[in-house]
């Protein structure tokens, strides 16, 4: 988890910068319909002011921003804008939205920007609850785990007036996290066409977080049809020097599924959102929450105190009180979690043992108590996790399951049987299932179901994909009714082979049973692949090299 304190002061007030000729490239799309009233909900040191004003759209037009930070505002102001009638108000853009979205005062033809990406617990109270506010008057559902950028987008399209333009710079997470689902439901209400801009670089120093363009055009009318949404990927700087409203109008876009939730869809090709629909009708291919049940591993609060290597057991007598554990992708270099990896991972040195104690301190061993203490010493009974249960060193819900899960993955996220009844701590997650373990375990892996992982799951910095229960429960996996799995030949194939030649070989034991042919597997991996690279940001060139 990360801390406010641990945060620098540049990611807690989201100040990324955007650069000059991204600003001339939104601006001059956004501007194409000669608006009367431009908005920028936070300008900033007023870069889109100046893109404003070298860009020099046809027609007259005012200009109103809104940046919080006084010395900020005072850049923007200075910025050359002679060509237009430009005020900045050094204020929060939502007293003015929250004040304005309803009563029929300013609206705005145009809105161009780069919101501030600040998560919601860093925000100050007053701001969450503006926050909270936005969403209330759309009438969306809100969560706390949204970003500060999402009510700055939803204000400024409720503000637009009927064919209005926004283009804004906004985190890459708007297509594949849950949290801006709102937005995206909101944006397929009441748009006519969307884009995603979509970099295959980092456009700012600093950050792993990976940005888009957004253009979104309002609908003339609220009974209007949404044409949807279109993603285009984009390498380098290139395309700025390109015509914005070609882009815009030719990209192929898609409706439905797509906009009613991710994102991740319009990525795919039209024949290979196809191919993964009619496989997935398949009677014998089911969501994940159909045929197995998702449970968070134990939460023990304290993970260092509680997972300990060997050496801590024996020092301080601990072997009455150590149970198997697991829960990182290098304890389960295969799909089976034994006793013999269980060993290899002793010898390693990794903490393979979780410390359940759940007597009173007066049953204890000396040396025993001497561990509590340690704990009691670096503060853990303070611990949320820990001081609501007394006593605070026995962990809850201790359980095992036949299955595991690890939550996060590189390439593609792969089940566990765990035949050693191994404990798995919330970096796993426990999978209850209706079919045989060695089964789902074994079906698991293949094309469809690494492709539909990509679909339903989340990536933040560094690229690694993440799934929550509740994407787990609508991945796709295929389970062929006559199918003999052979686990061990696949454990040894895991531990041996890269992911992509994994993928192939399964897919040719688990598609085919169901009738899919070797070309389609093939298109099923392309597809899974080109999602996966996107989201490690592997350029091209670097796929090439790989291969």
């Amino acid at each position: 988890m990360n801390f406010k304190v641990n945060e620098t002061a540049q990611k807690l007030r989201g100040g990324y910068y955007t650069p000059f000729d991204l600003a001339a490239y939104i601006t001059r799309w956004a501007t194409e319909k000669r608006p009367k009233d431009v908005l920028e909900p936070s300008c900033g040191d007023g870069i889109f002011i100046e893109a404003l004003a070298k860009t020099r759209p046809t027609g007259k037009f005012s200009f109103t921003g809104f940046e919080l930070l006084k010395e900020e505002a005072v850049k923007a102001r200075q910025r050359p804008h002679a060509a237009f009638d430009a005020k900045v108000h050094n204020e929060d853009f939502l007293d003015f939205a929250l004040a304005h979205m309803f009563s029929g005062q300013p609206r705005f033809d145009c809105v161009v920007g780069n919101p501030p990406f600040i998560r919601y617990q860093y925000l100050p109270e007053e701001s969450q609850h503006k926050a909270e506010a936005i969403f209330k008057m759309l009438h969306l559902p809100f969560t706390k785990h949204t970003n500060a950028w999402v009510p700055f987008v939803l204000a400024s399209v409720a503000m637009l007036r009927p064919s209005g333009r926004l283009g804004m710079i906004l985190p890459a997470e708007i297509i594949h996290v849950m949290h801006p689902q709102s937005l995206r439901t909101y944006l397929g209400e009441v748009c006519s066409r969307l884009l995603v801009v979509d970099p295959e670089e980092l456009w700012f120093d600093g950050t792993l977080q990976g940005a888009v363009i957004l253009f979104a055009e309002k609908k003339a009318h609220p009974a209007d049809h949404c044409e949807g949404v279109g993603i285009v990927k984009v390498s380098g700087r290139s395309f700025v020097s390109e015509d914005p409203a070609r882009l815009f109008n030719d990209t192929a876009r898609i409706n439905g599924k797509t906009v009613e939730g991710k994102w991740t869809r319009a990525l795919l090709t039209p024949t290979e959102r196809n191919l993964f629909d009619s496989i997935s009708e398949n009677p014998q291919v089911h969501r994940f929450t159909d045929i197995a049940k998702v449970d968070v591993g134990i939460v023990t609060g304290a993970n260092k105190f509680f997972l300990v290597d060997d050496e801590t057991v024996t020092r301080y007598g601990l072997s009455r009180f150590a149970h198997p554990m697991f829960g990182r992708s290098e304890h389960c270099p295969g799909v089976i979690y034994d006793e013999n990896q269980h060993v290899q991972n002793a010898r390693a040195g990794y903490p393979t043992n979780f410390i359940w104690i759940s007597e009173s301190k007066t049953k204890l061993p000396k040396a025993v108590l001497e561990y509590l203490a340690i704990g009691e010493k670096e503060g853990l009974p303070t611990r949320y996790k820990c001081r609501v249960r007394e006593p605070w060193y026995t962990v809850p819900s201790v359980y095992s399951t036949q299955v595991a899960m690890l939550k996060r993955s590189s390439d593609t996220p792969r089940l566990i049987l765990n035949r050693l009844s191994a404990y798995t701590t919330d970096t796993a997650y426990r999978i209850r299932t209706d079919v045989a373990p060695e089964k789902l375990v074994y079906c698991f892996l293949n094309a469809l179901t690494a492709l539909s992982a990509e679909l339903e799951g989340r990536h933040y910095g560094g690229g690694v994909l993440e799934l929550v229960p509740s994407e787990i429960e609508k991945v796709i996996v295929p389970v062929p009714q006559g199918l003999r799995p052979q686990l061990r030949q696949l454990d040894k194939l895991v531990r041996r082979e890269s992911v992509q030649a994994v993928l192939a070989c399964q897919s040719q034991h688990v598609l085919g049973a169901l009738g899919v042919c070797e070309a389609d597997q093939k298109q099923l991996i392309a597809a899974w692949l080109r999602l996966k690279n996107r989201r490690q940001r592997l350029s091209d060139e670097e796929v090439e090299c790989a291969a």
